[in-house]
């Protein structure tokens, strides 16, 4: 194998490592926001939650 195929071996490697990379990053991202929201001990919820009941106690 000479030298310019050993380099584009090298490339097609490195290019299909870095698509997996970012096809992975990209699966994390969307699973994260999907847990989120079906997360019931998600902190953001419960932030919410006692926003809402913030809201109901003053308008009372």
């Amino acid at each position: 194998m000479g030298m310019k195929d050993q380099f584009q071996e090298k490339s097609e490697q490195m290019q299909q490592q870095a698509k997996r990379k970012a096809d992975q990053a990209k699966e994390q991202i969307q699973n994260r926001g999907r847990r989120r929201e079906e997360d019931p001990n998600n902190p953001q919820r419960g932030r919410e939650k006692s926003e809402e009941r913030y809201d109901r106690d003053h308008d009372a």
